[in-house]
C-alpha cells in the first residue's frame, strides 16, 4: 500500500481541536517540524500533546505552544522553554510531568496494546504519591494535582502501576522511510520518534529521504510500516534544516 500523501497540509487536514497527539523528537532532534507547521497553519486549537519536551527557539511544538493551541502537555521536560514555563505556572496550561523512561515506555506499551505495567521509578515520591501540580491557579496555588497510584511489591521490592499512552494522532521524523511507511531514524531522533509512533491511532511521518519499497534493508528498519499511516516527503530544503539548541564549539588548536 503506497502511503505517501501529497502534502503535510493533507496529512493533517483531519486533525480536530482538542485532539490528542504523540509528537517526536528529543530536544531539537527529530522534530516533525513541517507537520507542525501545517497543523499551526489549520488553526486547530485546544489540544493534548505527549512529548518529551515541548520545542525551543520558537520551533518544534513551541510554534503550537506560543500560539495557544496546546492545552495539555505530557511530557519528562520543560528545559529553556520560557514560554512553556511561563504558560505552566500562570495556569494556562494543564501539565503532567512523567519520568523520562516512564514517559517511553508508557507510549511504548501503548502502542502494544499492554495498557499498564509496574515500575520502581517515581516509588516514594510524589510520581507515585500523588501531588503533583498539574495546573496551578495563576496566583501561586495548585489547582489541578495528581491523583495517587497503586504501588505494589514484587519479591520485597515496590513498584509503581503506570497506564499505558493512546493518542488520537501521532506526528515523527525519519531520516529515511519507504512508501510504506517502513521508517529509520538517525541516532537520538530514534529516542521518542519510535514509541510516539506506536502509540498513535493514525501515525503521520515526515521522511527526510523517500525511498521506494525494498530500498531499505529490513534489519535496518527501526519502525515497521504497521505502525504508520501517512508518509509526507520533506523538500532537500526542509530535511536539511536541523536546528542546535545549544552549540558548543571548541578551538581546533586543543586538538592538535
Amino acid at each position: 500500500m503506497d502511503k505517501v500523501v501529497a502534502s503535510a497540509a493533507f496529512a493533517v487536514a483531519d486533525v480536530p481541536d482538542g485532539a490528542s497527539i504523540a509528537v517526536g523528537g528529543f530536544g531539537l532532534s527529530g522534530v516533525p517540524g513541517g507537520l507542525i507547521e501545517a497543523l499551526h497553519d489549520r488553526g486547530v486549537t485546544g489540544l493534548g500533546v505527549v512529548s518529551n519536551n515541548c520545542g525551543a527557539l520558537g520551533s518544534g511544538l513551541a510554534v503550537l505552544l506560543s500560539a495557544g493551541r496546546i492545552a495539555r502537555v505530557t511530557g519528562s521536560y520543560i528545559g529553556a522553554n520560557e514560554e512553556f514555563a511561563r504558560q505552566y505556572l500562570g495556569g494556562e496550561l494543564e501539565v503532567e510531568l512523567i519520568p523520562q523512561g516512564t514517559l517511553a515506555e508508557r507510549l511504548r506499551a501503548g502502542g502494544a496494546g499492554i495498557p499498564a505495567f509496574y515500575t520502581p521509578a517515581g516509588v516514594g515520591t510524589q510520581v507515585a504519591d500523588g501531588g503533583l501540580p498539574w495546573r496551578y491557579d495563576g496566583a501561586g496555588g495548585v489547582s489541578v494535582a495528581s491523583p495517587p497510584k497503586e504501588v505494589r511489591e514484587f519479591d520485597g521490592t515496590a513498584y509503581v502501576l503506570e497506564r499505558g499512552i493512546r493518542t488520537d494522532f501521532a506526528l515523527v521524523r525519519a531520516a529515511r522511510g519507504d512508501r510504506h511507511g517502513n521508517l529509520v531514524f538517525h541516532r537520538s531522533a530514534r529516542n521518542f520518534n519510535p514509541p510516539a509512533a506506536m502509540a498513535g491511532r493514525i501515525t503521520i511521518a515526515e521522511v527526510e529521504e523517500l525511498v521506494e519499497p525494498g530500498a531499505l534493508d529490513p534489519d535496518q528498519v527501526h519502525l515497521p510500516g504497521v505502525f504508520v499511516q501517512r508518509v509526507v516527503a520533506l523538500t532537500p530544503e526542509q530535511a536539511a534544516d536541523k536546528r542546535i539548541e545549544k552549540r558548543t564549539v571548541r578551538d581546533r588548536k586543543e586538538h592538535v
